[in-house]
């Protein structure tokens, strides 16, 4: 944490887990947002990409303010993915996972919490007798969509709002065998128009959130979406605790 003429800024180390790709439109924006929480909201987060197949050491997220598994699926390797969020979600770190990020949070948490060992995921196992994520009966690739967002949730207290339309660039999703997870406490709070879920968090992490859709893409990148503002101050305060600072 330093202070400056414009005020006090406050910095963070951010896991980006993913296979970055000039090719991802949401890749590309992130730097963009990046240098927009630094100069709009004093935010700095020290960004380092973290290949899925790289993620599968058991230290490579360790010592970070947050992972962020960012999209682009399919992974090089799923089991990197599935690394790193359980390692974000045992230990406490912050975490935001987008589109395929949200979606194999809701795998990892059904094989390591739910004991589903056998949840697949339909783009990366087409032949799976059990998947969580399946192709969706209508593609959201390009698609804005309203969510509606549960009173008294997470997601609601970093949206500032009950309902809020986002972009989607996905095919895949969760529409069934989701009750096991509710049981075993994740919490299911965003829904599209028609209840299917769009958003999820983990009540009682420091800070867990996971979206279908991209907050990446919201705008044209000068003002980072409320979930990655989120984010960021989640992984500042995290740093400052790690640093024995005051939050």
């Amino acid at each position: 944490m330093t202070n400056s003429a414009a005020g006090t800024v406050r910095s963070a180390r951010v896991a980006l887990v993913g296979d970055r790709s000039p090719g991802v439109v949401s890749h590309t924006r992130i730097p963009l947002l990046l240098d927009a929480l630094a100069e709009r909201d004093r935010l700095v987060l020290d960004a380092y990409w973290i290949p899925s197949e790289d993620a599968v050491a058991e230290d490579a997220v360790h010592g970070f303010d947050a992972v962020w598994v960012v999209p682009g699926s399919p992974y090089r390797s799923e089991a990197g993915v599935l690394a790193a969020i359980r390692t974000a979600r045992t230990q406490g770190i912050p975490f935001l996972g987008t589109c395929a990020g949200f979606q194999h949070a809701l795998l990892e948490y059904a094989r390591n919490v739910c004991g589903l060992t056998r949840a697949a995921h339909a783009e990366s196992d087409p032949g799976a007798e059990d998947p969580l994520i399946e192709p969706l009966s209508c593609s959201l690739v390009g698609h804005e969509g309203t969510v509606l967002v549960e009173p008294g949730s997470l997601a609601q207290s970093v949206l500032g709002s009950e309902r809020t339309v986002e972009r989607y660039f996905c095919a895949y999703g969760p529409s069934r065998r989701l009750d096991p997870l509710r049981a075993h406490g994740l919490r299911f709070s965003g829904h599209d128009e028609d209840g299917h879920v769009r958003i999820a968090e983990l009540p009682g992490h420091p800070f867990f959130l996971a979206s279908l859709f991209q907050p990446e893409l919201a705008g044209d990148g000068s003002r980072p979406h409320p979930m990655v503002r989120a984010l960021a101050r989640a992984a500042v305060a995290h740093a400052a605790r790690r640093e024995g600072q005051p939050v």
